[in-house]
């Protein structure tokens, strides 16, 4: 691009970011959002408003064989909302590009697994982390970020802020992740952060941000080779499991969605299919699933 053509987009891209503050949506939508306008920019060499409908198939085309389905869905709603909020023109995308609908059922793992996934491995933090992913249900974001005073230990609930959606919920808290909290926290003390990024406890006790997510998954996925897991697991499938081992135990669905923060409750009927049902009380039933694993805490 030459200068002018720069100076063009660098304006049409501010107004793209401030479109989307205006619409209320999540700091990781923007950036991902944002990041689509500046790829196909960049592939083009070329101020997006110029973009031909030829130009964008060929784009696309592109993108679907270096990326994978769920990059390709973002940079095609990301280009959607700046055509339609920026450029102000309507945006064809089904003539563009349509992902295919896949139903794909998640591996689970069975509470042997996690107890030996937590079991294997050596780092508290990582222990402790993997504990409260699964037994409360948490996405990786939600985990990361929890504080200090998000944990209620008197009513056993731990009020996660901001999840999905930008929505608060309550999820219990088992007795189990409690003390696990508790044996962790008093090896850094940080006075904000429940998981705190450092090299050490000096770095994490004055630490202002959490613990890197790339690094966490990273890790993660090597724990599990450790551990010689072969199913397809993410620390999301953690989530999966918790939902998947409730239906199993007998909780409600309703009471599920509550707890996982499912805006519909089609989503939550997805674990009936990995496992059986029965009907219980939903407190009770977190905390015997969860005190049936034994674990050896690492140093």
């Amino acid at each position: 691009m030459n200068t002018a053509q720069q100076q063009k987009f660098q304006s049409l891209y501010r107004k793209h970011v401030s479109a989307l503050r205006r619409q209320g949506k999540a700091e990781r939508t923007i950036d991902s959002y944002a990041r689509a306008v500046r790829r196909v920019t960049e592939f083009w060499d070329t101020c997006p408003d110029t973009l031909t409908q030829e130009q964008l198939e060929a784009y696309f085309s592109s993108l679907v064989e270096t990326h994978s389905w769920s990059t390709v869905k973002v940079d095609r709603n990301g280009l959607q909302f700046f055509y339609q909020h920026v450029l102000k023109k309507d945006w064809v995308w089904v003539d563009i590009v349509k992902p295919p609908r896949k139903k794909l059922l998640p591996d689970i793992l069975t509470l042997k697994e996690i107890e030996r996934l937590i079991n294997g491995t050596h780092e508290l933090r990582y222990q402790t982390f993997i504990l409260v992913a699964f037994s409360m249900g948490l996405r990786l974001g939600e985990a990361l970020n929890l504080r200090v005073g998000d944990i209620d230990g008197e009513r056993m609930k731990v009020h996660v802020r901001q999840g999905k959606g930008c929505k608060d919920r309550f999820v219990t808290l088992p007795e189990v992740s409690l003390q696990a909290l508790r044996r962790y926290w008093v090896t850094h003390r940080n006075p904000d952060l429940i998981f705190p990024r450092g090299r050490n406890p000096q770095e994490r006790a004055e630490a202002a941000e959490p613990m890197d997510r790339g690094g966490l998954q990273k890790s993660f996925k090597a724990i599990i080779q450790d551990c010689g897991i072969r199913k397809a697991v993410t620390i999301h499938t953690l989530r999966h499991c918790y939902g998947a081992h409730l239906v199993e135990a007998g909780v409600n669905l309703r009471a599920i969605q509550h707890a996982m923060g499912h805006d519909c409750p089609k989503t939550t009927a997805l674990y009936t299919q990995l496992t059986e049902v029965t009907q219980s009380d939903t407190d009770q039933r977190i905390n015997r699933l969860v005190a049936k694993m034994r674990i050896r805490w690492g140093c």
